[in-house]
């Protein structure tokens, strides 16, 4: 098992806010589902460390965004 610095969360999560934070699909739901797909790849490849934990944990986490954005856009 693979032991989680708090310095590799920190690289990892600043490299998630400066690759998504110029970007912008002009909705909520976009931007949600472009956030949560950048920080579910580097969780995955942090916890599983192989490229399939990296893909899925994109597809996880851009559908939660998505369904986050989804959520904020009806209010």
């Amino acid at each position: 098992m693979k032991v989680l610095n708090i310095k590799n969360l920190v690289v990892a999560g600043a490299t998630v806010v400066l690759m998504t934070g110029c970007q912008s699909t002009g909705s909520k739901t976009g931007d949600s589902a472009l956030l949560g797909a950048g920080a579910g790849a580097v969780a995955g490849q942090l916890i599983g460390g192989s490229t399939g934990a990296t893909l899925g944990g994109a597809v996880i986490g851009g559908a939660l965004g998505a369904a986050y954005g989804d959520s904020q856009e009806k209010k």
